[in-house]
């Protein structure tokens, strides 16, 4: 006897379901391949290194109405010089440590030719860097700001990477001949501070994002050329421009780098 059961009609269903599969798979891929990447750790190291070592390449001259920061500065040479060499450095950043011997050969070859300020710009990522900036400070109410900047450059690996940097800053006060009673009073004092504090909101006023920066008579010296060769011949035009002559005077050769602590 014939099996008259009618054939059930095939369903189209699973190809309907692979059909969908593949287009989301084709359409998530597509998301996949053009989506802007997420910034990663890695990323943000190196933009983190970038801002520390490399002087932003379009920073702009310094704007007349920018912050005056700390009056006076710390600076060395001669006040009335015409020519004024200035730079932003944050003492943990290591592009500053670096080119710190670069400015003490600038301002002991120039001595009064120029008029060499220092700024304290310490970076929010640098967790010791605002407070090595009150250390050199309060050295600096003392007389002793380039001696303890420089300890504090020259030093910088070790302090950096310590929990204990306070008692190696007080060590450097006392190497350097300060009244440390004065000088740990002077750390915690408001006047001190705001000194730092003047000096970013300068540093700000003029849109510093990395350190070191250096300007030329408020004209931006790029950090790939911070080195004594380049620094002279650019220091040199500018003593030209202003009618004081290349050569730096016979005294200021043998004018030790931290011979003027005037602030």
């Amino acid at each position: 006897m014939a099996d008259k059961t009618k054939p059930q009609p095939k369903s189209n269903a699973p190809m309907l379901i692979i059909g969908l599969v593949l287009i989301v798979g084709a359409v998530a891929g597509w998301y996949l391949l053009t989506k802007p990447k997420a910034p990663t750790a890695a990323n943000n190291s190196n933009t983190a290194a970038a801002n520390s070592n490399a002087a932003n390449p379009k920073t702009a001259t310094i704007p007349a109405n920018a912050p005056p920061g700390a009056n006076p500065p710390n600076q060395a040479g001669s006040p009335n010089a015409l020519v004024t060499v200035e730079e932003f450095a944050d003492f943990q950043c290591g592009s500053c440590a670096s080119v710190h011997p670069v400015m003490n050969e600038i301002k002991a070859y120039y001595g009064s030719k120029i008029r060499f300020v220092f700024r304290n710009f310490p970076l929010p990522m640098h967790d010791k860097a605002y407070d090595a900036a009150v250390a050199a400070e309060a050295a600096g109410n003392q007389g002793k700001f380039w001696d303890m900047q420089n300890l504090l450059f020259s030093n910088q690996k070790a302090w950096a990477s310590s929990p204990t940097y306070k008692t190696m800053f007080k060590e450097y006060a006392q190497k350097i001949g300060l009244d440390v009673t004065k000088w740990e009073n002077d750390m915690i004092a408001t006047m001190t501070k705001s000194r730092v504090d003047a000096d970013i909101e300068r540093g700000k006023g003029v849109n510093i994002n990395a350190t070191p920066t250096l300007y030329i008579n408020g004209v931006p010296f790029q950090f790939a050329e911070m080195q004594a060769a380049p620094l002279k011949a650019a220091i040199d035009a500018e003593l030209k421009k202003v009618g004081e002559g290349a050569a730096p005077n016979p005294a200021a050769n043998s004018a030790p780098a931290n011979a003027n602590a005037a602030k």
